[in-house]
């Protein structure tokens, strides 16, 4: 368990006279502030916050005019990153004068993620879009980035704000958060659950674990959070690490959290060869294609998400409005094509919308 001194009293603060407060945070979330749903589906409050993101220092004049990205996400070659890549693509060519080239490491490596997008400054890009493997390690060669004059927006994993200069959330965090703990109670009760993500240090999955502390604690304060472990966004580590709780935890397992797109079929697939299908709960985050057939056989009943290609969409739309001057510090709202009007929150990110809950009633629908 990983503990901050911070995580401890916020934790006291928010939660008082709930059973979690005591025990402070578990392992995997991070230590800044929370924002727990209303309990009663409600969509809470957020308050107004000034522009908190950087600036591309002496960046070109190339309003309208053709422009060159590259996208940088936190490895290539799974159907996430693949399905927000081909949302990419859709935009660029829309829009006719955005060229886009998604590359980046194998693995989901943040020193090998740091060398692609220092070479591409290197080589020339007015663009850089980011997935970030660590908000602080990447910071500084992004920072590099926009002293150059290169523009840089985040999406799906964010930098610290100071490094880039928007960043396109796919749902609010406390939103994810809920939509996960919600659809696990519904399935488990006030039973014991465990997380398998990727790694402590990725910036949008402790996040999302902070605010399910939060919300289940106020939520759900009944329901037992075992362990959280990592795996490395690998496919293999994910199903062993699965395997390995169902192991430890036995009969005292009800539930599993995938907070990856590897996770979370990679879980199912442990759940499923161990024949626990119906014992063992599987929630989480991932591609419909990739949990078709764990919810087709009923062993999966609900997958969260949202659409991966709409937020690669959405980012190069954010891109060019920076690029032509379009989006500046201060807006409260940016045109992106086919999605209409997105809302500026939390000072400069843009919120593609509210998290979606795929089943066997709607998966067929969707295609990535």
């Amino acid at each position: 368990m990983r503990l901050t001194l911070s995580a401890i009293a916020l934790g006291a603060t928010l939660l008082a006279g709930h059973a979690w407060a005591a025990g402070g945070r578990w392992d995997g979330a991070d230590d800044l502030p929370v924002n727990p749903l209303p309990c009663d589906g409600g969509a809470g409050t957020v308050a107004a916050k000034p522009y908190d993101g950087g600036k591309a220092v002496g960046a070109p004049n190339k309003m309208g005019k053709p422009i060159t990205l590259v996208d940088v996400p936190k490895l290539i070659g799974i159907g996430y990153f693949n399905a927000t890549s081909k949302g990419m693509q859709a935009a660029a060519k829309e829009l006719g004068n955005v060229k886009v080239t998604t590359d980046g490491p194998t693995e989901a490596k943040i020193d090998e993620q740091i060398k692609f997008i220092d070479n591409y400054i290197t080589r020339g890009v007015d663009g850089v879009l980011f997935a970030a493997n660590d908000p602080v390690a990447i910071a500084p060669v992004l920072k590099k980035a926009l002293g150059k004059g290169i523009h840089v927006v985040g999406y799906d994993a964010n930098s610290t704000p100071d490094a880039r200069e928007w960043f396109v959330n796919q749902a609010e965090f406390n939103g994810i958060a809920k939509a996960l703990i919600d659809d696990m109670a519904k399935e488990i009760g006030d039973k014991s659950f465990a997380i398998v993500t990727s790694t402590f240090t990725t910036p949008n999955q402790a996040r999302w674990i902070a605010e399910m502390w939060a919300y289940a604690g106020k939520c759900h304060p009944k329901m037992k959070w075992l362990e959280t472990v990592e795996a490395q966004e690998d496919n293999i580590l994910s199903f062993n690490q699965a395997s390995t709780l169902l192991n430890k935890y036995g009969d005292q397992l009800a539930g599993l959290f995938g907070m990856t797109s590897v996770a979370t079929p990679a879980s199912a697939e442990a759940v499923t060869r161990a024949q626990l299908c119906g014992k063992v709960a599987v929630v989480g985050l991932a591609t419909p294609n990739a949990m078709r057939p764990y919810v087709k056989s009923n062993c999966v009943k609900s997958v969260v998400l949202w659409n991966p290609v709409n937020l690669g969409y959405a980012a190069v739309y954010v891109m060019r409005a920076v690029v032509d001057g379009k989006l500046k510090p201060g807006d409260t709202s940016v045109e992106a094509g086919k999605l209409g009007k997105l809302s500026v929150v939390n000072g400069s990110e843009i919120l593609l919308g509210s998290p979606f809950t795929y089943s066997k009633d709607n998966i067929n629908d969707f295609d990535f």
